[in-house]
């Protein structure tokens, strides 16, 4: 019979029924039975005592430890048995576990009890987060500087930074006259930035860092660190003149060429032979070279007459050949000139697109002033008279028409140039001309213009639809206010 309340029960060391027990002891004692833990609303991240900030999604194996680490103390005295979570509301800011544990007690009887314990989540901004809201501390800057006119490169450079999402760990962007300030909490994150930075666009860095205050005793330097990348000042559409000995070395190419594309390389063309290279940073550095106009130096021109051609006798030495151009040979006129008789003669790389009566930009070589070191020493016979770079197109048809966006880098403005809008669209027709380029951008879909047929299609190049992603809104209504549209 049970000593306390003679109910007849098997035999145990204690000699209690188990209600009479757990009447007497309660194993549970000491434990605390609520709690509290730190959230960070900016980071969606917890606190770990004494210092560390982790990352845990409701319900899960980390949570759970971080929140019987809190108890962990208390626990030391029973045997944990099991452990879980209680569902709770998302938003309720309460986390509930439930917990079952053993303990012997009277003359060696086991008891099991099981209990809940409430943990209240409070908010609490974590230091990386609180810098990052200051918007004035920081410990690393990369300064990214391009010495040119027109910020194509950066346009480029900007896109690449949205999508591998690298201005995640930034407290604060600055743009200036001539280039890109990124601030961050770590030299760490800054080093990642430059690694980034010289494996998609030719550029050099070299590095500084200044001392602010030292710890005597502890030994302990606080520095603040400065990258600068210094990016080569050539963009797409440039003409440059090439030395001698680097003509020569990659494939007896023209020393006159066009920048068709700049990405972890310069791509170069030779407009007269179609032959093709590359040159990566290291290789300009050691040779450099300039451009020798500006974008707004463009000249419009109109073609007269073109033939293609169709065999060109390949030079000893030389390169491979661009299979995305075609050679031709054509009789220009300036638009500004057509009261005249004057033509010009060229060879251009743009024979896939042009047709008599098209108008095409380009620089006129016979009637400039070259101020270059290589061009100078060059024999004139060598020197194209025209250089064509691009067909022209309707610019504000294009515009209406363009049913696409890209997304931008949200940053402090020093002062915005009026030439800015121009290029920025100059950057938006390259995307549509040049689908290599494309594919390294993610490009929204704009659902404000709607969709035209072709049928009116001057024959501009545009970017089909299922290059396109969608850009995704999620409205205040999407969680359910009255009238609200179901998400699908």
């Amino acid at each position: 019979l049970c000593c306390q309340c003679g109910v007849p029960i098997p035999p145990n060391p204690a000699n209690m029924c188990v209600g009479c027990l757990r009447a007497q002891v309660d194993i549970t004692e000491g434990i605390p039975k609520q709690g509290t833990v730190h959230f960070c609303k900016q980071c969606e991240r917890y606190l770990q005592p004494p210092g560390t900030w982790i990352q845990c999604a409701l319900e899960s194996r980390e949570l759970l430890a971080l929140c019987l680490k809190k108890i962990k103390g208390s626990l030391s005295k029973v045997r944990l048995i099991d452990a879980g979570f209680i569902w709770t509301e998302p938003h309720s800011k309460r986390l509930k576990l439930k917990l079952t544990v053993q303990k012997e007690v009277i003359n060696g009887a086991v008891l099991q009890q099981v209990f809940v314990v409430e943990y209240v989540v409070q908010s609490q901004m974590c230091e990386d987060c609180h810098r990052i809201e200051a918007k004035d501390f920081w410990k690393a800057v990369v300064q990214v500087r391009q010495k040119t006119v027109h910020k194509k490169t950066f346009y480029y450079l900007e896109q690449l930074i949205l999508k591998h999402r690298l201005h995640q760990n930034t407290l604060r962007i600055k743009e200036i006259h001539d280039g890109l300030d990124f601030y961050y909490s770590s030299k760490q994150h800054a080093q990642k930035m430059v690694d980034f930075l010289q494996c998609t666009v030719p550029s050099r860095s070299k590095s500084s860092q200044r001392l602010i205050s030292h710890d005597i005793h502890s030994n302990v330097y606080n520095y603040k660190s400065t990258f600068s990348v210094e990016i080569v000042p050539i963009c797409k559409d440039n003409v440059v003149c090439l030395s001698p000995k680097l003509a020569q070395s990659l494939g007896n190419m023209s020393q006159i060429c066009v920048c068709i594309r700049v990405t972890s390389t310069i791509h170069l063309i030779d407009p007269r032979t179609l032959q093709i290279a590359e040159i990566d940073g290291n290789t300009y550095w050691r040779h450099p070279f300039n451009s020798l106009f500006h974008p707004k130096q463009l000249e419009e021109f109109i073609i007269m007459d073109i033939s293609r051609v169709h065999e060109k006798k390949k030079g000893p030495g030389a390169g491979a050949r661009s299979n995305k151009h075609t050679l031709a040979e054509a009789w220009v006129r300036k638009t500004s000139e057509l009261d005249t008789d004057h033509q010009y003669f060229c060879c251009t790389h743009l024979g896939h697109i042009l047709n008599p009566g098209d108008l095409v930009l380009g620089f006129d070589l016979a009637n400039c002033n070259l101020n270059d070191e290589f061009a100078n020493k060059m024999n004139p016979q060598h020197i194209p008279d025209v250089v064509l770079i691009k067909k022209s197109y309707d610019r504000s048809k294009r515009q209406r028409r363009r049913n696409w966006k890209l997304k931008e880098l949200e940053r402090d403005r020093e002062g915005t140039d009026t030439d800015d809008e121009r290029q920025y669209q100059d950057f938006l027709e390259d995307l549509e001309e040049d689908e290599t380029i494309r594919k390294n951008v993610n490009i929204y879909r704009n659902a404000d213009i709607p969709v035209e047929s072709d049928t009116d299609d001057d024959g501009a190049p545009r970017i089909s639809l299922a290059e396109m992603l969608e850009d995704l809104h999620i409205s205040q209504d999407a969680t359910g206010g009255e009238g609200a549209e179901m998400l699908t």
